[in-house]
């Protein structure tokens, strides 16, 4: 299938609403990849809510672009008591948005929601005894065991482990905070915030950044900008336009067959600011039938063409996309060939309806909820519906926005009265490494991510590398975790794809990573 042609012709634009500002400042303005529905990056795992998160929010430790931990709002670390407690002392300075100052019980209480809420929290809390807010700038974990990874799960960035005043992070996990206070370089303006339209920012002026080079979300967050303002524009071609009208002045993920034409334009610069791209899957749900039966979910997956999913994604350009792959980044150490020739063989049409006969699959509804607003998503959400359709499956396909997806995913209803059985995600390449933070990946039931799979090999294999001694111990589980995952099928790997960003060419500093981040950008 090729990918679908869309109409890159100018289009009037009408004037883009801006609230007034103070003369002389030059705000940025940025156009996100959707629209921002949830601003609670500890009940969401959406994208765009990372993405707002890291400028409003902190963590105790950042990741540099080799995926390593670096201390963030923490000044350091002592390990003891032969690797069984961590003493992490915060940096001095740190405030909130509100001018409070940002305490230890603050993080002790921020933590322990976040780890209620995130898979990986299961795993922290089988490990720790307890975790002290011993003074005002002292955090102390005693774990049962020793525990060298417990850095690189607070640098995780999808769901983020973000520090709140302990007042807000006393919400239930599984509500949204209704009050948005943070310690991050950037403080979010609520009063301008307009869901579908605009979400502005200021620079915090009391925030202290560290005095490393930024890397990714570790090091300096040095703020460059008094103002960064979010524009919702949902068409891409109207937000080309507008880039290249100057209108606007960053777009995250311009339509791929756009780019050549962004090329052309003077004062337009384009190129990959994400360096790990995305991993495409597709999530079903494993509570409601059909897609609770293992043999339909491993029909799915063979119905797919990873590739062809990629090229309706990306084009033709094979830079920007890799596939076939398995449960892991095609590049990382991690990538072994458990289980590989399933997706590196097509499937015919006949092998597929010959799995869903044997699994007994009798033509029940598939409730696929389609995102038509995110670019991506809704490219290969078009080729493997139309994949599903012929190999014989009875697809609902429901074509929907992506925040109407993200309210509506917590669902555990039945079909009949609101469920749903699939939709469409992408994660942040960094987090499909290693076994460590792919929260799509973890199969412990009703602690799991959306869609609630439940398996105890794919579970044993995870806890095994965890606790593995030794590199060659861990190349052996990351083996038995890929064989489990391909033979129980939490989620369906659709590719890697690396799409580039645009943005006008007086816009300097982008740092480059897995996320846009505004630490550092200049506008001229």
């Amino acid at each position: 299938m090729k990918r679908r042609t869309f109409l890159a012709a100018a289009t009037a634009l009408t004037a883009l609403a801006r609230p007034a500002i103070a003369a002389g400042t030059k705000p940025l303005i940025f156009v996100p990849q959707a629209n921002l529905t949830s601003l609670d990056p500890v009940w969401t795992t959406a994208t765009v809510t990372r993405n707002f998160a890291l400028m409003v929010y902190d963590m105790l430790y950042g990741r540099d672009q080799a995926f390593v931990p670096r201390p963030q709002m923490v000044e350091g670390h002592v390990i003891d008591d032969d690797g069984k407690r961590w003493t992490m002392k915060l940096r001095e300075g740190l405030m909130w948005h509100d001018g409070t100052p940002v305490l230890a019980r603050d993080c002790l209480a921020s933590l322990q929601r976040w780890m209620k809420r995130d898979a990986v929290g299961v795993t922290i809390n089988l490990r720790v005894d307890a975790i002290e807010a011993l003074d005002d700038r002292t955090l102390v974990w005693r774990l049962r065991k020793p525990f060298p990874l417990l850095a690189h799960f607070l640098s995780k960035v999808q769901p983020q482990p973000v520090m709140m005043p302990a007042r807000l992070a006393a919400t239930d996990p599984y509500k949204q905070v209704t009050e948005i206070v943070g310690s991050g370089p950037f403080r979010f303006l609520e009063k301008e915030y307009v869901s579908g339209s605009t979400a502005a920012f200021a620079k915090f002026d009391r925030y202290v950044p560290r005095n490393e080079p930024a890397s990714y979300t570790a090091g300096g967050h040095h703020v460059l900008l008094d103002r960064v303002e979010w524009r919702v524009i949902p068409d891409s071609a109207t937000a080309a336009n507008a880039l290249a009208a100057g209108e606007v002045d960053w777009v995250e993920l311009p339509q791929p067959d756009l780019i050549p034409m962004l090329k052309g334009k003077s004062g337009i610069t384009t190129g990959l600011l994400d360096l790990y791209g995305t991993v495409a899957i597709l999530r079903p749900n494993h509570l409601n039938a059909p897609t609770s039966n293992v043999g339909v979910r491993r029909a799915m997956f063979a119905a797919v063409d990873q590739k062809e999913a990629m090229l309706a994604t990306m084009g033709d350009d094979p830079t920007t996309w890799r596939a076939p792959m398995g449960y892991f980044l095609p590049t990382s150490p991690c990538a072994n060939d458990a289980g590989m020739d399933f997706v590196r063989k097509r499937h015919s049409i006949d092998e597929v309806k010959r799995m869903l006969d044997a699994a007994k699959y009798g033509g029940e509804k598939i409730v696929f909820m389609h995102p038509t607003d995110q670019i991506a998503y809704n490219a290969f959400s078009t080729v493997v519906v139309d994949a599903f359709h012929k190999a014989g499956l009875n697809v609902d396909e429901q074509m929907t926005d992506w925040g109407t997806i993200v309210q509506r995913r917590p669902s555990k209803e039945p079909l009949d009265k609101g469920g749903w059985s699939m939709f469409p995600a992408g994660a942040p390449g960094p987090e499909y490494v290693d076994p460590l933070l792919a929260n799509t990946l973890r199969s412990n039931g009703s602690k799991a991510w959306f869609g609630w799979p439940d398996d105890p090999a794919l579970e044993a294999a995870y806890e095994a590398w965890i606790d593995a001694p030794n590199d060659a111990e861990r190349r052996k589980q990351e083996i038995a975790f890929q064989a489990a995952a391909f033979t129980s099928v939490p989620s369906i790997p659709l590719g890697q794809y690396l799409p580039h960003a645009a943005w006008r060419s007086n816009v300097t500093g982008l740092v480059k990573g897995s996320a846009p981040v505004f630490w550092g950008a200049k506008k001229a």
